[in-house]
């Protein structure tokens, strides 16, 4: 890639594919494949000997965010549900691959229990604990508020909003002065769309979220910020959203495109490194000039 590249040629763009896909979705079956950064991301120490939990970490931005944070020196826990063990082994091996150590640990992330268990085993194999990335979600569309079952509502809050609540919640206590937190809203929470009234509804309350922990974490020397996200290249997408949508998606912002997750990546890498030392408690966009948050 060049040292400044035209953002509106650095990924694919609409129209593509028709694609449909079982949620929660797979990268194998993307057409055009997302940039995960497992060629494209080039590290250089920033996070040299820390130690971080990602959840969400088998595809889409938390994929390329684990990927990213290996290259920069870390090693990682990385957190998925079962059924996305196939891609999760992937990440693993590439995080293998460039020597860092990885441990991977499927589960709900809307249970409490298993929040634990996250932290602990990052304890228990490397004995501290320096960036959380609370990046696992869930959404689906909707039409008319009436399509809304009562148990997908509530799903969404607990895998978007409870379970950001419940690892943050089991991991401060373990975290020293220094250390990060990251949450991935949206700019949904700014910009909500008609469709994803669950969705965008959980966005706003982990930006809420973030500014109130921030405050909290501040105390103990603890940065805490988000990163806002506008359309990402991901499973979510043709694993959730009508056929229309993914032919056209990300052609509403500037660049005529939607972010490959390497992009959104770059921006956790900042947000957990010392150069971020006086950045807390900031929503930090990165969508294709669509909306200033």
């Amino acid at each position: 890639m060049p040292k400044n590249p035209d953002p509106r040629e650095v990924g694919p763009k609409p129209p593509f594919a028709e694609q449909q896909q079982s949620h929660p979705g797979t990268v194998k079956r993307m057409n055009p494949p997302a940039d995960h950064g497992e060629s494209s991301y080039v590290g250089t120490g920033k996070l040299l000997g820390q130690v971080a939990i990602v959840t969400g970490a088998d595809s889409g931005i938390g994929r390329a965010v684990a990927i990213a944070f290996a290259r920069e020196g870390a090693d990682l826990v990385l957190s998925y549900l079962p059924e996305e063990e196939a891609d999760a082994l992937e990440v693993s091996i590439v995080i293998h691959e460039m020597g860092r150590k990885v441990i991977q640990l499927p589960g709900d992330i809307g249970l409490p229990e298993y929040a634990k268990s996250l932290v602990a085993a990052a304890m228990e194999e490397f004995g501290h604990l320096d960036i959380l990335v609370n990046n696992a979600g869930f959404q689906m569309t909707h039409n008319k508020i009436e399509e809304i079952p009562v148990e997908e509502f509530e799903h969404t809050f607990r895998t978007n909003v409870f379970g950001t609540f419940f690892l943050t919640q089991a991991a401060l206590p373990e975290m020293k002065p220094g250390s990060s937190i990251i949450n991935t809203t949206s700019i949904q929470a700014f910009e909500p769309g008609e469709q994803l009234v669950a969705y965008a509804a959980t966005k706003a309350a982990i930006a809420n979220m973030t500014k109130s922990l921030a405050k909290l974490a501040g105390e103990q020397g603890i940065r805490v910020n988000a990163v806002a996200p506008g359309p990402v290249w991901t499973p979510l997408i043709p694993s959730t959203m009508p056929t229309e949508k993914v032919k056209s998606f990300g052609e509403n912002t500037l660049f005529k495109r939607p972010a490959q997750p390497i992009e959104i990546a770059n921006v956790f890498v900042f947000l957990a490194s010392p150069e971020a030392s006086y950045v807390s408690g900031e929503i930090y966009g990165a969508t294709g000039g669509r909306t200033p948050l």
